[in-house]
């Protein structure tokens, strides 16, 4: 290995310690107590040594997002290749589910932990969002999805953003409670099971649409 490899690789691997500490630590003390000098001495560095990597906490906290985001859509992806509109929503929200179970660390950094919203709104509106795509294909292809089931007459609601909202809304609350181990309050004994289970229902209520809807709130005796 050359010399220019070996400086790229240890760069990866300081990078890569940086934002495994920046998790442990926003997990542990919460975004906003937590400084980039607390960062640096849980890798034994000085605070100079995190901002030759990152801008400062925003930017650190924008880098977990980026990848988890991507994990994300990659597994995504996978499930974008079944034909059938229907049954890819039943594949999308399975891989969602799995994602939270499989890296829960990210799902509580990208989707529950209280973050610099501001910071990232702003960043978007700079331009700066091209490496976030993520974020964005995963939601876009949950509403293609949708349309396509609207279109083909397979699901009885007739707005694909808002159908694709209601879906989210339902299994990110499945997979907040799991991660958050609030299922073992109430004594599910498979919460993977019982998550699955109710991600068949969801499809039977978007294809029941209004009024499925109606009577899954309790509006139809």
């Amino acid at each position: 290995m050359g010399v220019q490899e070996r400086k790229q690789r240890e760069k990866e691997e300081m990078r890569e310690r940086i934002i495994e500490a920046a998790i442990e630590l926003f997990l542990r003390e919460g975004y906003d107590k937590t400084s980039i000098r607390q960062i640096a001495d849980a890798i034994e560095y000085s605070p100079a040594t995190i901002y030759l990597y990152f801008k400062d906490k925003d930017e650190l906290f924008f880098s977990i997002h980026h990848r988890g985001f991507e994990i994300l859509f990659s597994a995504m992806a996978a499930a974008a290749r079944t034909q059938n509109p229907l049954d890819r929503l039943r594949e999308i929200g399975r891989v969602y589910l799995q994602f939270a179970w499989d890296n829960p660390e990210f799902y509580d950094l990208m989707f529950v932990m209280r973050a610099p919203v501001l910071a990232l709104k702003e960043r978007f509106q700079c331009g700066l969002d091209s490496e976030w795509q993520g974020g964005m294909r995963s939601f876009e292809l949950l509403v293609n999805t949708m349309q396509e089931c609207i279109d083909q007459k397979l699901i009885r609601i007739t707005l694909a953003e808002e159908a694709a909202v209601l879906a989210w809304s339902l299994v990110h609350g499945m997979a907040t409670l799991h991660i958050r181990e609030r299922f073992n309050m109430v004594e599910i004994q498979d919460p993977h099971h019982t998550m699955n289970t109710v991600l068949d229902h969801l499809i039977d209520l978007v294809r029941g649409g209004a009024d499925s809807l109606q009577w899954a709130v309790g509006g139809r005796q």
